[in-house]
């Protein structure tokens, strides 16, 4: 039985590109969704989709309060290119006790100042799907990937090389060699979660790692080459 996904409130200041999708996405998870725009015309394309949608000033803290902007469980701060007004709503957010506060950065600087004025979550969504689209293109083997962070990655790898087929993760030195850990392994569209260090490899099985992305490279690397090395 699939469990049922956790219910929470969201707020999302900023009905952009970016925030219009956050607002979709979690329409379409059941979520209870807050909207907030001081633009008329965004607001009312959301009237009849999210739970509720406003016209206001996120910069203005009196406005925040009385939409009880802490009591929310997350909230998105998806501004655009008002860097200044993305920084005061991220501020007043966390002044008024918003406990999760995700930020959408336009730059460096504007991530490291909303990192310092304590935003739980940044991210760069146009410089997140370069790095994928080209992840893509330099790694053709690796089907999925999640970099959690800088130094960590979490990839699904293809697996076609001979030196890999029919070899167990033990004989391969998984953990000892490559220093990282496999955590699935998907064979025919079978999923196994807690793969065993006898289980063997077969042609086009898909592994999901993690581990320090250098690491989760070379195995990619050798997982794909004629011959790992030795």
């Amino acid at each position: 039985m699939v469990k049922p996904v956790k219910r929470e409130n969201y707020a999302v200041i900023g009905l952009g590109q970016f925030g219009s999708a956050i607002c979709q996405s979690l329409v379409e998870s059941g979520q209870e969704v807050l909207a907030i725009d001081s633009d008329e015309e965004r607001v009312n394309e959301f009237t009849n989709i999210v739970t509720q949608a406003v016209i206001a000033d996120a910069q203005d803290e009196d406005t925040l309060k009385e939409l009880e902007i802490g009591s929310f469980d997350h909230v998105f701060i998806s501004i655009g290119q008002n860097i200044q007004a993305s920084i005061l709503a991220t501020l007043l957010s966390k002044e008024l006790g918003a406990k999760d506060v995700i930020c959408k950065a336009e730059n460096e600087s504007h991530a490291r100042v909303l990192e310092k004025i304590g935003a739980d979550q940044i991210v760069r969504p146009e410089r997140d799907m370069a790095r994928r689209i080209v992840f893509h293109q330099l790694q053709p083997n690796i089907v999925n990937y999640l970099m959690l962070n800088d130094q960590v990655t979490m990839a699904e790898i293809k697996v076609d090389s001979p030196a890999f087929i029919g070899r167990t993760l033990d004989e391969l030195e998984v953990r000892n060699k490559y220093h990282i850990n496999v955590v699935a392994i998907k064979t025919e569209g079978k999923v196994n979660l807690s793969p065993a260090a006898d289980d063997k490899l077969k042609l086009n099985d898909l592994v999901s790692v993690i581990g320090a992305t250098e690491d989760v490279n070379q195995f990619n690397e050798d997982a794909q080459s004629s011959t790992p090395d030795a």
